[in-house]
């Protein structure tokens, strides 16, 4: 009989660090390597290069993958969901202790190598492959890694499910269900299904937006709602910024759209803008308006800036990092007057993103707000959609794939707690078909 045990080892006490290693005999299988940005107090625009491991797991940033020391059995292979910091993030740091590939779609798999490439601490030598959304990966005769499509936050992110002779262990951390996504197709609805009819022993599932009521909203509702906000005011030759997420390509996407009807060139500010961005623009998932400008390094961005006050605030839309008022961040800058852009009365500041309810980033959000206020800026707030599925969408995943035994991760207590209310609606028990795991613990399957 097959042995198959799930080993929490990080993102299960808290938001980040995710990082689940599922065991099918003496075969492992390792599950995203994330990071924990609060704890580092970090933002996109930040390095840990030259951080040791040790010291980032002992500050919390990173999973404490010391307790794989304790569990039976070779690593056979990397698998990452999708290239937020928070599932990739660690890469750099612990992957070089395993003698093991690591796989990802093809946009997750570049990213993946932007980091170890700038990894000043350790020698990453793993090779990584790349596996399309649909496509599968041969962990062995009786064991096998599908890759199966998802939309989130980010573009090509993707559901895990590891094949095993007891049947699939699905990894759904993280994901909407976005039927009208601006960028992309929406998830595998018919391959979610047919897996449910094959078997499904387990999930382990993000508990992220669990405690929020109703379904996530499309996509398409944020383009719509950015949309309004630039081009539905009569104010539009005041100076306008936005900043969102690095890593959301279909925002900025939609955003470089509205930017050109406004007749504005959008200048994308910040390295994690340039990395992101021209590396979905290399693969082919997104072609650039013409105009576009992307600047990542400090000179050049300080550069933008004076050119745009001394052209005309009106004729650009400046697209930046720092919606968290992280320190150091552009928008940051541009709050404390640190940049030759000069927000004066009645500029428009756009925040296409949510704030992250951690009391750190609250007060530096705060803090930024403030500063931006008391230049005279007018400031749009949340608009945004989220990229993590709410109650509704968790219980009809469960529905679709009917698995034997779920297992919410990727949240602190309360998320679980709201993810477990639902799955004891739907009728699993918790102790037996429903489990709360803690960081450092495994779970047994039992036949």
């Amino acid at each position: 009989m097959t042995e198959l045990g799930i080993v929490a080892v990080g993102g299960y006490n808290e938001m980040g660090r995710n990082m689940t290693a599922i065991r099918v005999d003496d075969k492992i299988i390792i599950i995203d390597m994330g990071l924990r940005l609060d704890r580092v107090q970090i933002h996109e625009d930040v390095e840990i290069d030259k951080m040791h491991s040790l010291e980032l797991i002992e500050m919390g940033a990173i999973p404490d993958d010391t307790i794989m020391k304790e569990i039976d059995g070779n690593v056979c292979v990397i698998v990452c969901t999708h290239g937020h910091l928070d599932h990739i993030g660690a890469i750099s740091k612990l992957a070089h202790r395993y003698a093991a590939p690591i796989i990802g779609t093809p946009y997750t798999s570049a990213l993946i190598q932007h980091q170890i490439d700038s990894e000043r601490k350790f020698g990453v030598k793993n090779r990584i492959i790349s596996v399309k959304a649909g496509g599968t990966y041969q962990v062995s005769d009786d064991v096998s890694i599908e890759m199966i499509r998802t939309q989130h936050s980010i573009i090509d992110a993707v559901f895990v499910a590891v094949h095993t002779p007891r049947g699939a262990i699905l990894y759904a951390c993280d994901f909407k269900l976005d039927r009208t996504p601006t960028l992309g197709e929406p998830p595998a609805f018919d391959r979610l299904r047919e897996l449910g009819k094959e078997g499904v022993v387990a999930m382990i599932a993000e508990s992220t937006n669990t405690p929020r009521a109703g379904k996530t909203p499309s996509e398409r509702i944020a383009h719509d709602m950015v949309r309004d906000v630039l081009l539905g005011t009569e104010e539009s030759n005041v100076g306008m910024i936005v900043t969102t997420f690095a890593s959301h390509i279909a925002r900025l996407n939609s955003i470089m759209q509205f930017a050109t009807e406004m007749k504005r060139t959008p200048i994308l500010l910040g390295r994690s803008m340039d990395r992101y961005v021209n590396t979905a623009r290399e693969l082919g998932y997104i072609e650039l308006p013409k105009k576009t400008e992307i600047y990542g390094n400090r000179k050049d961005i300080d550069k933008a800036f004076r050119k745009i006050m001394e052209k005309g605030k009106d004729k650009y839309l400046p697209i930046v990092t720092g919606h968290q008022g992280e320190p150091g961040a552009i928008l940051s800058r541009v709050a404390n007057g640190d940049t030759a852009y000069k927000i004066e009365s009645g500029d428009k500041v756009i925040f296409s993103a949510n704030t992250i309810p951690t009391p750190m980033t609250q007060a530096n959000r705060y803090a930024l707000e403030t500063k931006l206020k008391m230049k005279g800026a007018r400031l749009y707030d949340n608009v945004h959609v989220s990229g993590h599925a709410y109650r509704e969408d968790h219980w009809e995943l469960i529905r679709l794939v009917n698995p034997e035994n779920v297992i919410p991760a990727h949240g602190n207590i309360d998320m679980h707690s709201a993810y477990i209310e639902m799955a004891e609606d739907a009728g699993y028990e918790l102790g037996h078909t429903l489990h709360l795991l803690r960081n450092g613990e495994e779970l047994y399957i039992e036949d």
